[in-house]
């Protein structure tokens, strides 16, 4: 995966390793390190249009090149991207057979701004949508739930399942700001209506908001929708040391939110909770903010047992 990388762009290598790290500082000796597994052309096909793969394929072959102003592609992307679609796809795998009680993928590029025929903002195929997908595919689950606290909004996410009504999305996200979508009336369509659940925040609101929106909001409706798997697409860019945003959490608002549903996943009966980073740039938050999501899922989902 580090691979893909260009000189001066933001989403760079440096970026897994220090979410890696984060998981390692906070799982310690319960850490187990998979080998990781590129994802299948079936699995990308669950999700992405073949014609798009096709053209990201050829432009990886010629040697890569800008997509749009935010996004690019050099001579081995597309390989690194299925690598990264693999990596998460293994991880909601691996919750879902009860292998691990917590899973991140800490993989790179990003996904959540992909949709089926599209690239977008750094990202090149949709992790957790694939993984969605394949989890569905395996007959793991069926009603599924994509968490997404980057900050932001997943609008590629989005546009996959706005018709499903057996995928609930929830989001956290600075508004006004990129990509301009996400508002609270974006509630899903058809069938889906009520299953989109956006909750904008403005710049500089912080941990408060942030924890208030998914304590007593999202996550209350999420489980009551009553998921059989809960997806995560960890960005950690809303952190108040991003240079890319200005929502201001701190990675006590992340581990708060985390513990929060780690204790839904467990009350749910859940075997635990599949994450997949996103975005995130700077280093040190971006290392603190995962170790602090992974300290919370697991005391979550301990309190509540208890």
């Amino acid at each position: 995966m580090d691979v893909h990388a260009l000189p001066g762009h933001p989403e760079r290598p440096d970026r897994r390793e220090a979410a890696a790290r984060g998981v390692r500082v906070a799982a310690g000796g319960r850490l187990r390190e998979a080998d990781l597994t590129p994802a299948t052309g079936a699995e990308l096909r669950a999700v992405h249009d073949e014609r798009y793969l096709a053209l990201l394929r050829e432009a990886d072959e010629h040697g890569g090149g800008w997509i749009d102003g935010d996004t690019y592609l050099v001579a081995g992307s597309y390989e690194a991207s299925v690598l990264a679609v693999g990596a998460t796809l293994q991880a909601a795998r691996a919750v879902a057979n009860g292998e691990a009680e917590l899973a991140f993928a800490a993989v790179r590029p990003p996904g959540h701004h992909a949709a089926a025929d599209r690239a977008a903002g750094f990202c090149l195929l949709n992790n957790v949508a694939v993984a969605a997908a394949g989890l569905r595919a395996d007959g793991s689950a069926t009603r599924i739930a994509i968490v997404d606290w980057d900050v932001h909004h997943g609008d590629g996410t989005q546009e996959v399942f706005d018709a499903d009504p057996n995928l609930l999305y929830a989001s956290t996200h600075q508004s006004p700001f990129y990509p301009g979508t996400g508002s609270a009336a974006e509630r899903g369509t058809g069938e889906a209506v009520g299953t989109m659940l956006n909750r904008p925040l403005l710049a500089g609101d912080g941990d408060e908001a942030f924890v208030a929106a998914w304590t007593d909001e999202l996550l209350p409706a999420l489980e009551a929708f009553g998921p059989g798997a809960i997806l995560v697409s960890a960005g950690y860019d809303a952190h108040r040391a991003d240079p890319l945003a200005q929502l201001g959490v701190t990675e006590a608002g992340f581990g708060a939110v985390a513990r929060e549903l780690g204790a839904v996943s467990r009350r749910l009966g859940l075997p635990g909770v599949a994450l997949t980073l996103e975005g995130g740039y700077d280093l040190e938050a971006l290392s603190a903010s995962v170790a602090a999501t992974v300290r919370g899922v697991l005391e979550g989902r301990e309190t509540a047992s208890a």
